[in-house]
């Protein structure tokens, strides 16, 4: 197996307290690896050890299948990232920041900010001072610097803060295409799961500093749990029904006066029948499969019993 970024028991202990615990992360070449963790979890701390902002406490990085070291500058070269927030020289336009990077990168290639500054939909500010973006034109105008010199790797900690909906439909896509026509390896961390779900080959869950799980999103969808869903106005007497009368024992009540019904032979017919049968007033019910938010919430829940 090809991985072009690799951590062996990568692990980082700030005033004592280990941020992160014996991580052992795996991104293929050519995919979109979704890193997904509750705020404090550790991504943020990964990442800025993956791009050598912060050096590890013990354990090690393999980017492609090279040791990272203070002195990698070459490795670094091949990678775009945005870390936290994109910071710029306000006093400077758009334009000027990227030329700006195009020379410490020592990248010259004829319309390559230009082309950044179209994709990112910021030609008409590209001479404003940086000081006047909105919030969404800098998170905007950091994607076109990390893409700008053509990188075979981009990690990218939540790109899309400040977009609209319409925005980060538009860095879905572009991400996509990166990944697809240009083969770009692709590392983003989100706390959208919906957004990683649409994009993303392989999650990585990290929860409390330990890295939880790593698993494809194919994977995902052939284990995924079929449940009916289930909206009443008494969930307590819906649940008797449903264990006396019907003799179903695989449910769960939620939150908001929902059940969940995990068996696969139910009948939506007969359980709408019998509960209307035995006074009970069914608010919505339909057969729903389990999204990437629900298996997140299940791991994450498991660490937290055992922690």
């Amino acid at each position: 197996m090809s991985y072009v970024v690799q951590t062996n028991s990568l692990t980082k202990i700030i005033d004592g307290k280990e941020i992160v615990k014996n991580v052992n992360l795996h991104v293929k070449k050519g995919e979109i690896y979704g890193f997904l963790g509750p705020n404090g979890a550790g991504k943020t701390t990964v990442m800025k050890m993956l791009t050598n902002l912060w050096k590890p406490t013990s354990g090690s990085i393999e980017i492609f299948g090279e040791i990272l070291t203070p002195q990698s500058c070459e490795i670094l070269k091949r990678i775009g990232s945005i870390i936290e927030f994109p910071t710029f020289y306000n006093h400077m336009t758009g334009y000027e920041n990227l030329q700006l990077h195009c020379e410490y990168m020592g990248y010259y290639k004829h319309g390559s900010i230009e082309n950044a500054l179209d994709l990112l939909e910021l030609s008409a500010a590209s001479q404003k001072a940086v000081k006047n973006y909105s919030l969404g034109m800098k998170e905007r105008l950091g994607i076109a610097r990390a893409i700008l010199c053509k990188p075979e790797l981009l990690i990218l900690d939540e790109p899309t803060n400040g977009l609209d909906p319409a925005g980060r439909k538009k860095i879905r896509d572009l991400l996509k295409n990166l990944c697809e026509e240009y083969g770009t390896t692709i590392m983003i961390s989100s706390h959208i799961l919906s957004e990683v779900e649409s994009i993303a080959d392989t999650v990585g869950i990290i929860h409390h500093g330990m890295m939880v799980k790593e698993i494809g999103m194919k994977e995902i969808e052939r284990m995924s749990l079929a449940y009916v869903e289930l909206v009443v106005a008494d969930p307590k007497k819906a649940a008797y029904v449903l264990s006396e009368k019907l003799e179903y024992n695989n449910f769960k009540i939620i939150e908001n006066n929902t059940i969940r019904i995990y068996d696969q032979h139910v009948s939506i017919k007969e359980l709408s029948k019998v509960l209307a049968l035995n006074d009970v007033e069914v608010v919505a019910l339909g057969r729903q499969a389990e999204t990437l938010e629900d298996y997140f919430l299940k791991l994450t829940a498991e660490v937290d019993r055992l922690c």
